[in-house]
């Protein structure tokens, strides 16, 4: 008996996938934190033609989601087809509007939604109060009042499941063809991170988030080959999961556990531990009622299109990408486009702050 069957037989599969999510979320909170993994802020850089470490830290970690993916379909240790990203119908429209709302949303509210979780986690009230306004609007968005318009938004422009949806397919360059794609970014990111002299922790915890992504694909794979009911095969995604989390903690569940329970709560830990060890940990306010209306216009941008989308700059910009999800790569378009769009029109001064500096290989506790 395998250690995955162990625990299937000792936890059942729901608690065998949240334990599962759990992990990997700390393994991620931990890495996102050091690496300080950000989209906006990559997004910024290259709008405003900086071409820092925050551009170089989120290549390596799509290059390595991407790359980590694709050697394990290619070894046979992942089949992604029946994923819900490539087997179920998707919608293109919802994939551009919500990429276009979520872009716009992450720079009003300085962060995606998984570097809003890791803010909160090291004490950033304003990403704690932003997360909660993200979770209530993806909710909304999925199955309250804010469900019929993204049911309709939705409708607009569709695309089946399958072939359709899967890029390797349609292009024919197949797992070798993306796996030497990832490895040409990963060199690019090499090469900018040595003449940018970016910290071993920019670099490794960039790495660590991408091996996050594919580890996650891996690991549901692997519980649904041997799980006695059907599990979805899914990566790392936080529009669905903070609302599902949201929703247990606020009203009582008769709902299996899940992946998605129990990656939230782990990508908190992650990052909080990560703070800690290393003398990171710092309460943070608002700054006036600007910032805070900000904020919050910018939370509901992202709970909406993320949801709207199917997917954040996570979900769709490494899992889906990752998997070459037509529907992931048209959100990621949109979401670079907006980002850079909206920094351009708000805050769009060439040299200002973007964001904590990615740190050095100092000191812990």
């Amino acid at each position: 008996m395998t250690m995955l069957e162990t625990l299937l037989d000792r936890l059942g599969e729901g608690g065998t996938l949240a334990l599962g999510g759990a992990g990997i979320g700390v393994l991620f909170g931990f890495a996102a934190q050091r690496s300080r993994f950000c989209l906006r802020s990559a997004v910024i850089e290259f709008a405003r033609n900086l071409l820092g470490g925050k551009l170089t830290v989120w290549l390596f970690a799509f290059a390595t989601a991407v790359g980590a993916t694709q050697a394990l379909a290619w070894a046979g240790w992942l089949d992604t087809g029946n994923a819900r990203q490539i087997a179920a119908r998707g919608t293109l429209s919802g994939a551009a509007l919500g990429g276009l709302l979520f872009g716009m949303g992450m720079v009003l509210a300085r962060g995606c939604a998984s570097r809003l979780l890791v803010l909160a986690a090291q004490g950033n009230l304003r990403s704690l109060v932003s997360g909660l306004i993200f979770a209530v609007t993806a909710q909304s968005a999925l199955t309250g009042a804010l469900s019929p318009l993204r049911e309709t938004l939705s409708s607009w422009w569709t695309i089946e499941g399958g072939g359709p949806r899967d890029l390797l397919a349609r292009s024919g360059i197949g797992h070798g063809g993306a796996l030497l794609f990832a490895l040409v970014w990963l060199g690019a990111a090499m090469h900018w991170a040595r003449r940018q002299r970016v910290p071993v922790w920019g670099w490794a915890g960039a790495i660590g988030v991408g091996l996050s992504v594919a580890a996650a694909w891996w690991f549901t794979y692997a519980v649904s080959r041997v799980a006695f009911d059907p599990h979805p095969i899914q990566s790392l995604s936080f529009t669905g999961p903070s609302a599902e989390v949201l929703t247990r903690v606020l009203f009582a569940s008769n709902r299996p556990l899940s992946f998605d329970a129990g990656l939230v709560p782990g990508v908190f830990l992650g990052a909080f531990l990560a703070a800690w060890w290393f003398g990171e940990l710092k309460l943070e306010g608002f700054q006036g009622g600007a910032s805070m209306r900000r904020y919050i216009v910018g939370a509901v941008c992202m709970g909406f299109g993320g949801m709207l989308a199917g997917g954040c700059a996570v979900g769709a910009g490494l899992s889906g990408a990752a998997v070459f999800t037509a529907t992931a790569w048209v959100t990621l378009t949109a979401m670079w486009a907006a980002a850079a769009l909206t920094d351009r029109l708000l805050d769009g001064h060439p040299h200002g702050a973007l964001d904590q500096p990615v740190p050095g290989a100092g000191a812990a506790r």
